[in-house]
């Protein structure tokens, strides 16, 4: 049986974060096609329910509809991987400049940086890039702002579609497991405005191998 939700809009709400965070832990790759009989089952909902999750990711700019072709999952372009990393910097960077030592995200950032060494002495390497992205939703989560957090949600979602265009995770995104490692024990020092600075160049390292791979993958 279909479940009756509270509300239509919570419910809308909450599926489409479920598939965020599929998009996040690499679950939906860019220009997947989407079958909107099959995600209604799996997610246990109507397909008019689904059509309006659909609505709400295509205006974020996850998903997209093409007539006669039905839903699919973007492919981001190199200008949205270099708008993606300008975000990054404003956010990423003045969120750990500005933090409070002791602010609960630490936490996050610690079991993050675990999980991603876990991960990497496992052979896991898309769990390693799953570990990275939670590592720098901690970060932005020490400006509390929600809005902040949605925003990066969205980011990071993007973002993962363009790393899994990439043929060799190991190589994307192992060098982040000591520099995340790093930059947490610059925070657990006190030590932020050289977090922040040792954070804008790591970003700016990022962009650049990402770019350099991507677009000779497109």
């Amino acid at each position: 049986m279909r479940r009756t939700p509270p509300s239509a809009a919570s419910l809308i709400d909450s599926v489409a974060e479920s598939i965020r965070q599929q998009l996040i832990h690499g679950q939906l790759k860019a220009g997947q096609r989407l079958s909107e009989a099959a995600l209604a089952e799996q997610l246990d909902i109507s397909r008019n329910t689904l059509r309006e999750v659909f609505r709400v990711l295509i205006k974020e700019g996850l998903l997209r509809h093409e007539p006669n072709r039905g839903v699919s999952v973007v492919v981001p372009s190199i200008a949205d991987i270099i708008d993606i990393y300008r975000v990054r910097r404003l956010i990423e960077c003045q969120a750990i400049a500005q933090a409070w030592p002791r602010h609960p995200a630490y936490k996050a950032m610690q079991e993050a940086v675990e999980a991603a060494y876990a991960a990497r002495d496992a052979g896991q390497w898309l769990e390693v890039g799953t570990a990275n992205m939670a590592f720098h939703a901690a970060i932005v989560a020490l400006a509390d702002s929600p809005r902040l957090s949605t925003m990066f949600a969205d980011i990071a979602a993007e973002l993962r579609l363009a790393f899994g265009m990439l043929d060799d995770p190991e190589f994307l995104h192992s060098p982040y497991v000591e520099q995340n490692a790093q930059l947490l024990q610059l925070f657990e020092a006190g030590q932020m405005a050289e977090a922040a600075q040792a954070l804008e160049n790591y970003l700016i390292q990022s962009e650049r191998m990402v770019l350099a791979v991507y677009a000779r993958r497109i």
